[in-house]
């Protein structure tokens, strides 16, 4: 089996600027004209999706010998915190892409790394990261989708929920029990790298408050079909610690859109506090607003701080289980009282949906739940520094 251990990458600063730079107009060209419309609307943004694929944002973190960009996590936190800052949503077409990606170059076969990750770097083969079902969320280990082996295939059967990139996605890393009688349970779990076809089928997808135009859809496999070749590592009773071990990258992830969405909540409300009036002045200038706007820009401050604190450590290719935690739970709820507090400031204002700030407001939320919930994140915090800490 390949070693977990993931490659140090860096990024020369002028390298690191221009691609920002592009990013940067990209943002302001493509992005900020239609993102409203999208949102409002549900719609996915196909023609986006096409341009981040030209970008190469889709290899963004796939090393450079299989045709991706071979980022390091501190360059990629800044471009998911710089795109979040305008449209979260976007971040998450790339992002479920890059797990599975990261998956399959950590821990596949030299075979299956040729074959797939290629393809996966150009976005010619799209997809995400298929764990959680119906009963089984945070604690991973309740799976019940079973993977029997039956010659050179394995036949799968469950069902998988809440899946981005579920309806446009092609392919999937997709989580089964090979021996639903493992104990411990996790002994029993392999990964596998599954595209659609026979027997694997979409259901409904989910209506949801925020994190619009990003498909977020439930999975069904009925005897599923799938060589034995597509099983990751080509070792079962791995996948569990497979899942999880791309969870440090994709914790650093869900804290740089909440980075973007605190910075993007802060430079909303900034704006509005000095174009707003009353009393004959800016509302930036009553002692009411400015302690908002003092509290919130602390907080983005601390909360990309923490991000790049983690994003670093994973960098030089240490173990930052903690310092992601850290990072993932203090920006996503920075995210949500940043764009809280600039509800606040617009007042009234901000329950149209004319204004952009509402759409922050219901993206934040989402950012305490996913990739682990932040009641997790704490618990995963205290244990690692207790264990860093002993008495």
């Amino acid at each position: 089996m390949a070693s977990a251990a993931h490659s140090v990458r860096t990024i020369e600063a002028d390298q690191e600027a221009a691609f920002l730079d592009a990013i940067d107009r990209w943002i302001e060209r493509e992005v900020r004209p239609v993102v409203m419309h999208h949102d409002h609307n549900d719609l996915w943004p196909a023609e986006l999706v096409d341009q981040m694929a030209e970008m190469g944002l889709f290899g963004a973190t796939i090393g450079q010998e299989y045709g991706g960009l071979g980022l390091p996590a501190t360059t990629y936190a800044k471009i998911v915190a710089r795109i979040s800052s305008y449209w979260m949503a976007l971040t998450g077409i790339f992002n479920s892409h890059l797990i599975m990606a990261a998956a399959v170059e950590r821990f596949g076969t030299p075979e299956q790394k040729a074959e797939w990750l290629p393809k996966f770097a150009t976005g010619e083969i799209r997809g995400g990261l298929a764990l959680t079902e119906p009963d089984a969320g945070t604690d991973l280990q309740s799976i019940r989708m079973t993977a029997r082996r039956d010659g050179d295939d394995y036949v799968i059967n469950g069902t998988k929920t809440w899946i981005s990139n579920g309806i446009k996605g092609s392919c999937f890393a997709l989580l089964a029990k090979t021996n639903p009688d493992a104990e411990p349970r996790y002994k029993g779990m392999s990964l596998f790298i599954a595209p659609k076809g026979p027997g694997f089928s979409v259901g409904k997808k989910f209506d949801k408050l925020g994190y619009k135009a990003i498909d977020s859809a439930e999975m069904i496999f009925e005897d599923y079909r799938l060589p034995a070749a597509n099983l990751i590592g080509g070792v079962e009773g791995e996948g569990f610690l497979q899942a999880t071990g791309g969870l440090e990258l994709g914790r650093i992830n869900v804290a740089a859109r909440g980075v973007g969405l605190a910075e993007g909540s802060l430079r909303l409300a900034t704006e509005y506090a000095q174009l707003r009036k009353t009393f004959g002045k800016p509302i930036a200038q009553h002692q009411a607003i400015q302690l908002k706007l003092g509290e919130m820009v602390t907080r983005a401050r601390a909360a990309r701080l923490l991000t790049f604190d983690a994003a670093e450590a994973y960098d030089r290719g240490e173990r930052c289980d903690m310092e992601a935690g850290m990072a993932k739970y203090f920006a996503s709820e920075a995210a949500v009282r940043n764009s809280e507090e600039a509800m606040r400031i617009f007042g009234g204002y901000s329950y149209s949906k004319e204004y952009e700030i509402e759409r922050y407001y219901r993206d934040a939320l989402l950012m305490c739940i996913g990739e682990g919930t932040n009641e997790m994140q704490r618990m995963i915090i205290a244990k690692q520094w207790l264990k860093r800490n002993p008495a």
